[in-house]
C-alpha cells in the first residue's frame, strides 16, 4: 500500500502543533511550580514576621512598638498575595479541585492574623501584660501555617503523580511518531531520489509514495506507450479498452480515499455507420477530442478511446459534485471547439454522456455497464448533455 505525502505532511503539522502544545503546557506547569514555591515562601515568611513580633518585645518595647504597624500590614499583605497566586493556580482549581479547601484556609488564616495582630498590639500597649496571652495567639496561627505548609506538600504530590504518568505517556508517543515521522519522510526523500535518478542502482525499488508513483508513471508514459502498442488507440494516441484496464489496475491504488468517477462520452450524430465527414477529417476531430479530454487529466486519471466515437474517463476527485463538474467542464470544452471542414463550412461538434460514482464494492466493468445505461438515455432526450444516475431514476419514475 503506497502512502500519501499530502496526509503524511497533513499529519505531520498536527503533528508538530501537539509538541507545540506540549511544550506550552510544560511551561505553564512550570510557572504552576513556581507559584507553589511563592506560596511556601510567602507563609515562611508570614511564621518569620510573627515570629519576630513575639520576640522585639524582650529587646526593645518602642522600637518594636514602631515595627509592629509596618509588620502587620505586611502580614495581611500577604494573605491577599496568597488569594491572588492562587486564581493562577489552573492545575489545582480544576485538576485536584481544592478551591472550598484553600480558601477556607486562608479566611481561617486571616481570621488567626487578625486575633495575633490585636493580641499583640494589646500586649505592647496595655500596662497588665499578665492579662493578655499574646502567645496563645502566636501558637494558633503558627499550628495553622504548618497546616497549610503541610497541605502545600500533598499538593505538589499529587501533582506530581499526575504529572509524572502523563509524562510518561507523551515521552512514549512523541517517541514513536518521532520515529515513525523520521521513517515516513526518509522514504519520501529516496522518492525524490528515484525519480531524479540518484539511485541508479535500484533497478528493483518500490516507490513509497502515491503522488512519486503518478510522476513516475507520467514520466514513463512514452516508454509505456512504445513498449506496449497493444493497449493504445492508433489514432488518438491515448488509452484503448485494453489500456484503460492496464492503467486503471495501476492506478487505484494511489486514489486515496478520493471518489472514482465513470464517465462514457460519445460524439453526438459520429457514428461510423453513418460516416458525415471523410477519414481524415473524422481523425482529426477525434484526435482534437482526445487533446482536449487530455487537457483535464491528473495523474490518477485514466482517459481512452473505448469505440469509434466513444471516450471513456475514470477521475478520482475529493467530491461527488467535484467530480461531475470536471466531466461537465470537458463537454463544455469539447461544444466550444470550431471546424472549418471544406463543404461543410464552420462545423461544431458536442458530446452527450453517461456519469457513474463508482462503488468500492463493484468492478469497473460494472461501473462502464451503468454508465452505458445512463449514455443511452441521454442520446434519447437530445445531445450536449451529461447525466447521472439520478437523471435514470427521474425516467423510471
Amino acid at each position: 500500500m503506497k502512502h500519501s505525502i499530502k496526509a503524511i505532511f497533513k499529519n505531520l503539522s498536527t503533528y508538530l502543533f501537539f509538541i507545540f502544545f506540549v511544550a506550552f503546557l510544560s511551561l505553564m506547569l512550570v510557572l504552576e511550580q513556581q507559584l507553589s514555591f511563592s506560596k511556601v515562601d510567602i507563609l515562611k515568611s508570614e511564621q518569620q514576621i510573627a515570629k519576630g513580633l513575639v520576640e522585639s518585645h524582650e529587646k526593645d518595647m518602642e522600637l518594636a512598638l514602631i515595627q509592629f504597624n509596618a509588620q502587620s500590614t505586611k502580614m495581611l499583605q500577604n494573605i491577599d498575595k496568597l488569594r491572588t497566586l492562587y486564581k493562577y493556580n489552573i492545575f489545582e482549581q480544576f485538576i485536584l479541585q481544592n478551591s472550598a479547601e484553600y480558601n477556607n484556609d486562608l479566611n481561617k488564616l486571616y481570621k488567626s492574623t487578625v486575633d495575633f495582630t490585636d493580641a499583640i498590639h494589646s500586649y505592647y500597649t496595655q500596662k497588665q501584660k499578665e492579662n493578655i496571652n499574646h502567645t496563645a495567639a502566636f501558637e494558633k496561627l503558627n499550628e495553622h501555617i504548618n497546616t497549610m505548609l503541610l497541605k502545600s506538600l500533598n499538593y505538589n504530590e499529587q501533582k506530581f503523580e499526575l504529572i509524572k504518568y502523563a509524562v510518561g505517556v507523551i515521552f512514549f508517543l512523541v517517541f514513536l511518531a518521532t520515529f515513525w515521522y523520521r521513517k515516513m519522510l526518509t522514504s519520501i526523500y529516496e522518492d525524490i531520489n528515484y525519480l531524479f535518478k540518484v539511485n541508479k542502482n535500484k533497478g528493483d525499488y518500490q516507490i513509497f509514495s502515491m503522488e512519486a508513483d503518478a510522476i513516475a508513471l507520467r514520466m514513463n508514459r512514452k516508454t509505456q506507450v512504445n513498449d506496449n502498442p497493444h493497449l493504445i488507440d492508433p489514432v488518438t494516441g491515448i488509452n484503448n479498452y485494453k489500456g484503460l484496464l492496464h492503467s486503471y489496475s495501476h492506478k487505484k491504488s494511489m486514489k486515496d480515499s478520493n471518489f472514482t468517477a465513470v464517465a462514457l462520452l460519445e460524439i453526438d450524430n459520429f457514428s461510423k455507420s453513418k460516416r458525415v465527414f471523410p477519414q481524415e477529417i473524422a481523425q482529426a476531430m477525434l484526435k482534437k477530442v482526445a487533446y482536449t479530454i487530455s487537457l483535464h487529466e491528473q495523474p490518477v486519471d485514466v482517459i481512452a478511446r473505448t469505440d469509434y466515437n466513444q471516450f471513456t474517463i475514470i477521475l478520482s476527485r475529493p467530491t461527488k459534485e467535484q467530480a461531475f463538474k470536471e466531466v461537465d467542464l470537458i463537454r463544455e470544452s469539447i461544444a466550444e471547439l470550431k471546424f472549418n471542414i471544406p463543404n461543410h463550412g464552420p462545423t461544431q461538434i458536442t458530446i452527450s454522456g453517461g456519469f457513474v460514482i463508482k462503488p468500492s464494492n463493484t468492478s469497473i466493468e460494472e461501473a462502464l455497464k451503468q454508465a452505458k445505461e445512463i449514455l443511452e438515455y441521454a442520446k434519447s432526450i437530445g445531445k450536449n448533455k451529461i447525466l447521472q444516475v439520478r437523471d435514470l431514476a427521474q425516467k423510471e419514475m
